[in-house]
């Protein structure tokens, strides 16, 4: 069993050294992350500069390899140039804050790094665990969190696709955390409809010069079944079966055109 773990937090974040804890007594497992924290960038690929890959020591002392680039990179070189054959299972995470609902999900490096590995047809865990401080989501390195409970969860889930693979139709599955869960039941959901609402701040360069922050509100609109409701109404674990195909109603596009 070969295991491949990356994530968009960095190599030296805690919750990939969790996610490697959780899953090691599983199969061999290898860890190839960004050198630097690359939230918010979803699948982007480097084309027009060069990428390096360093060997690291993690905090436990096992060897890992970070990579100058984006979390699909990461994956990328990780299946094709790092891994002698291609992993059984793929993890990305585990993610400092959560990763729910449909409006962030293709800007999630978290998610980004799931599909690449899903797109070569291996069976890839997302995992995030909800924060409720947001100075620790996009720390670079490590933060004090307990990921204990998460850990328990991703074992469970990693153990069950190890034994089973993936039904029909999915290839990979978003897993989130609660931070303070009421039960360790695991809710099947669907993705809501995003996280935030935007929020554009404008500040003043000293020149006077206009400049903007992207930010965001906490969305409140989760409808029952969804996985924002789940995880911050039930504060339960979701798991949200996706595909890699965005193919939508062909019948609906056939009227249409008619």
């Amino acid at each position: 069993m070969k295991i491949l773990i990356s994530n968009d937090d960095g190599i030296n974040s805690s919750g990939i050294l969790a996610a490697k804890e959780a899953v090691e007594d599983l199969g061999h497992v290898t860890v190839v992350a960004p050198s630097s924290q690359q939230s918010g960038i979803g699948r982007a690929l480097t084309l027009f500069e060069p990428l390096r890959i360093a060997g690291v020591q993690l905090k436990d002392g096992s060897r890992g390899f970070s990579v100058s680039g984006t979390p699909t990179d990461a994956v990328t070189l990780g299946i094709f140039e790092l891994m002698e054959e291609q992993p059984t299972l793929a993890i990305a995470g585990i993610n400092t804050g959560e990763n729910i609902g449909k409006g962030e999900l293709t800007t999630s490096g978290t998610i980004g790094a799931a599909m690449e590995a899903a797109s070569y047809g291996i069976p890839t865990i997302a995992v995030s665990l909800q924060v409720s401080r947001g100075d620790i989501k996009f720390e670079d390195g490590h933060v004090d969190i307990d990921y204990s409970f998460a850990k328990e969860i991703l074992k469970k889930v990693s153990k069950k696709v190890v034994d089973k693979g993936l039904p029909d139709g999915i290839d990979l599955l978003n897993l989130n955390i609660p931070s303070h869960p009421n039960s360790d039941e695991i809710a099947i959901t669907t993705l809501g409809e995003r996280m935030y609402n935007p929020h554009i701040e404008m500040r003043f360069d000293p020149r006077g010069k206009p400049y903007y922050w992207i930010d965001g509100t906490p969305f409140k609109g989760d409808n029952e079944g969804s996985d924002g409701h789940a995880l911050k109404t039930l504060k339960v674990p979701t798991l949200t079966p996706l595909s890699m195909d965005f193919t939508s109603n062909l019948d609906s596009l056939n009227k249409w055109l008619d």
